[in-house]
């Protein structure tokens, strides 16, 4: 008997597996695709990301010119990308599952259903074999939605799994869904001279974010050329031979392939959960989160699948961490959601933690609001991407609530705020710590200072 049967192998899952080494806790990891990683590594995070800064790249030197470097116009080899984008992507699996093995873990291939509490089938390539632990924990991921009118065929109609691995640029692109996925696919495509419509029906882009963080960001992406509707809805796709037309209102587009990018459903359903006493609504687990323990005592849930948490790979790492923490410990280390940070990486990117200026005044505060851009920020200018803003919520005469960072290097520059939010710090103690000049940083110590009531620029 094992003492953690984890199911599933993505980022929930693995962080699990191997934070168990700290306690000594023998693991058994079931994963039904045959590489370890689930979609974050293998179909989104890490191939996204290796995209986006293939674009990042290619921007870079067409606008060379700007800094007194002479070159013709580039040309992106899309096959050498892709094959790039593979050779990370299959040396990360690698190096993963080489250290799972030197953690101890029992790495099992085939899908995983609970056979009641602490029972694991597995149906694998070699039969069906009974696993037993002392806990599970169930970390089976998500996987992207669809909509009426737009069946996925992986060719027209496509969503972020097709979309990784196109194996030439598409020429006309309309995206429906304009959150982190759909934006930055949008940035990638429009960077790399495609020319994309996002459609998205709330009223801005990236729905619940900050509203200001938003419009900059739409704004920066308008100026790389991409077409954004919001508010709207679109009728149901008309699929030709080589081409689709998306209705919208009295109007339509025809493009060459649609992006559905309506945010991912839960993969809960067939994996046994109702074996159990496990509250399950809509696909998603209810979970203690405490201790991301189920109903089902010894039964615990992680990563996308969790009713009420953020689905992303790094809240899957910090779940996973808290559930074993739990499990050997029997001392809660609960995962505080309110300083997690949210990077969607565009170009420019835009990030932020803690509480948006509207879910601040939901919640009863009385707040002040501190911005300042990257206009005048001297790195900014040096590398050509001062546009942007930083913007700060903290409560009235108390701590930081919340920020947001639209701008180059977004992505890096939250985790600062993150530990002001996480500790509840104040603008003036946060501002009291010097920034190296010159640096993209410097735009958040001068919104620090601001806050703190004593601006400098």
């Amino acid at each position: 008997m094992y003492d953690v049967v984890i199911i599933g192998a993505g980022p929930g899952g693995y962080a699990a597996a191997l934070y168990a080494h700290n306690f000594g806790l023998s693991v058994a990891l079931v994963e039904k695709d045959q590489e370890v990683g689930g979609t974050c590594l293998n179909r989104g995070c890490i191939p996204a990301k290796h995209w986006l800064y293939t674009a990042e790249v290619f921007s870079t030197v067409k606008e060379a010119n700007t800094f007194g470097v002479t070159t013709s116009e580039p040309a992106l080899d899309w096959s050498v990308a892709l094959a790039r984008k593979n050779e990370i992507v299959g040396g990360l699996t690698k190096g993963l599952a080489g250290l799972l093995k030197s953690r101890g873990v029992d790495v099992v291939s085939g899908f995983g259903r609970l056979d009641g509490s602490g029972k694991v089938r597995v149906a694998g390539p070699e039969g069906e074999q009974l696993l037993e632990g002392r806990t599970v924990i169930v970390a089976t991921g998500s996987a992207p939605r669809s909509i009426p009118g737009y069946e996925i065929d992986g060719t027209r109609i496509v969503t972020s799994d097709e979309a990784l691995d196109w194996t030439e640029r598409p020429q006309r692109v309309a995206i429906i869904g304009a959150g982190a996925i759909g934006c930055e696919f949008a940035s990638m495509l429009a960077d790399l001279g495609s020319e994309v419509h996002l459609f998205e029906m709330m009223d801005q882009i990236v729905p619940g974010a900050d509203a200001d963080a938003a419009k900059e960001l739409a704004k920066n992406l308008k100026r790389h050329g991409v077409k954004i509707r919001t508010s709207i809805q679109v009728g149901a796709a008309q699929v030709g031979d080589s081409s689709v037309v998306v209705p919208f209102d009295d109007d339509s587009v025809e493009v060459d392939v649609v992006l559905v990018a309506v945010g991912r459903r839960p993969l809960t359903e067939g994996i046994g959960l109702d074996s159990t006493r496990a509250v399950v609504d809509r696909g998603y687990v209810e979970v203690d989160l405490e201790t991301m323990e189920t109903a089902e005592p010894g039964v615990y849930a992680i990563g996308d699948i969790v009713a009420g948490t953020p689905q992303l790979a790094h809240v899957g790492f910090a779940e996973g961490i808290a559930a074993i923490t739990y499990i050997a410990t029997g001392s809660s280390q609960p995962v505080d959601y309110r300083a997690v940070p949210l990077v969607v990486y565009t170009h420019p990117e835009m990030a932020e933690v803690g509480y948006s200026e509207a879910k601040a005044r939901e919640l009863g505060y009385d707040i002040d609001i501190t911005t300042h851009g990257f206009t005048a920020v001297g790195r900014a200018r040096i590398i050509g991407q001062n546009r942007g803003v930083v913007k700060i919520v903290s409560e009235k005469d108390g701590p930081i609530l919340g920020a947001s960072i639209v701008g180059p290097q977004a992505g890096e520059m939250i985790h600062e705020m993150m530990y002001a939010v996480g500790w509840e710090a104040l603008p003036s103690e946060a501002a009291a710590f010097i920034h190296a000049h010159p640096t993209l940083s410097e735009a958040v110590g001068e919104t620090l200072l601001t806050a703190s009531g004593r601006s400098l620029h």
